[in-house]
């Protein structure tokens, strides 16, 4: 027999797969498909190895004035695209990339209507936050049983040993936050041996039917082949970083879950419901898997602003929505950002506070994509 909890929360994903099938007025978009660029890599240059110096840094915070909001990524794209890999044994290595059809691009911000700063100012202030990163009552669900922890799109949600969340996006490579693994100037201690997690349910750990309400579920790890970090992150100011907050993980050998695809992150108002949702594994309910969603607030050319609730430990969490798939003709869940952390952003001297995801724009998909396919040929369209 469901709990409340369960029964709500059933509800609620019934809902979420009927809404996008027609019984609600959010008609598919009309825009043409978007335009990817296209990276062309260097060969990698051998580089130091790693200190491992750094701390992990969970409760990831940054400011941003208004300058900043409106910032668009147009100086040194290639700079900031090229990459670090990080192998298991200790060795690096720094990719430069050259990006065809970059004049196209004007700052990789056109495929999104810029955000008029009337939204933002004209808006008023929010409630003090009860907490940290917990707008008003907590919003979150704990994902238990076999039911959901092996359902998709919650069985794509892995622990990352330094404490994060990670969204699986191929048979082997995991997304995850850049200062999980990488504090701007060097590799986290924890990365020295990265490792991934998947939760095993009680009842397929051996536990008897009857106890698994009573048992939490156990972890599986998997270490980590490599790692790639962006160098937009890599050295580069704090408010500049956020938008590059993003790694990737690549498994010793792949794993038998079902992943789930990337897309180019659309405009808010092209998502079904204007939604987002992720699963993460937030510090103030350890063992468990944390679901929740919310409505986009704002959105910047390199950011997503919203109020989903969260803790330290959601970071790296594969932010999804439902976005219309033209090949398919139906609404997908796809990876369209990252959980990065908690951002104050001050318009006309009022600091307003929000949760941030960082938003997969083209160039980013296609840095992301050849990370994942290797072959530039494989990443010409969303």
């Amino acid at each position: 027999m469901m709990t409340p909890h369960e029964s709500f929360l059933r509800t609620h994903l019934l809902l979420q797969l009927l809404l996008p099938l027609g019984l609600s007025v959010h008609h598919p978009p009309l825009h043409p498909p978007v335009h990817l660029p296209t990276l062309v890599p260097h060969t990698p240059t051998p580089l130091a190895r790693s200190r491992f110096s750094a701390q992990t840094q969970l409760d990831f915070t940054t400011h941003c004035n208004s300058s900043c909001f409106h910032r668009e990524q147009e100086d040194q794209l290639s700079e900031k695209l090229a990459f670090e890999t990080l192998y298991a044994d200790g060795s690096r290595t720094l990719t430069t990339v050259d990006v065809e059809d970059d004049d196209e691009f004007e700052g990789d911000a056109l495929h999104l209507r810029q955000p008029s700063p009337s939204r933002v100012l004209g808006w008023k202030p929010r409630h003090k936050r009860v907490r940290r990163q917990i707008y008003g009552a907590d919003g979150r669900f704990n994902i238990h049983g076999d039911n959901f922890l092996l359902d998709y799109p919650f069985s794509t949600a892995v622990r990352i040993s330094t404490g994060c969340t990670g969204v699986l996006v191929s048979q082997q490579h995991v997304l995850t936050a850049a200062h999980c693994v990488h504090d701007g100037k060097d590799y986290v201690n924890g990365a020295r041996k990265l490792r991934v997690g998947f939760l095993i349910p009680p009842s397929i750990n051996g536990t008897k039917t009857g106890l698994t309400s009573a048992k939490k579920p156990v972890v599986r790890w998997v270490r980590v082949k490599r790692t790639r970090v962006p160098k937009g992150w890599i050295q580069g100011p704090q408010e500049v970083s956020m938008d590059f907050d993003y790694a990737l993980l690549e498994l010793r050998w792949p794993h038998q879950r079902p992943f789930m695809r990337l897309s180019v992150a659309p405009s808010s108002d092209d998502l079904a419901g204007n939604r987002i949702h992720f699963s993460g594994f937030d510090s103030d309910r350890p063992g468990e898997l944390v679901y929740r969603f919310c409505p986009v607030e704002e959105e910047s050319s390199d950011l997503i602003y919203q109020h989903c609730d969260a803790r330290p430990g959601a970071s790296g969490s594969g932010v999804y929505g439902r976005v219309w798939d033209n090949s398919l003709e139906r609404w997908e869940r796809k990876v369209i950002g990252i959980f990065s952390g908690h951002q104050w952003l001050e318009i006309d001297g009022e600091n307003r506070d929000y949760n941030v995801a960082v938003r997969i724009t083209p160039l980013k998909f296609a840095q992301i994509c050849y990370w994942v396919h290797g072959n530039r040929l494989d990443c010409v369209q969303d």
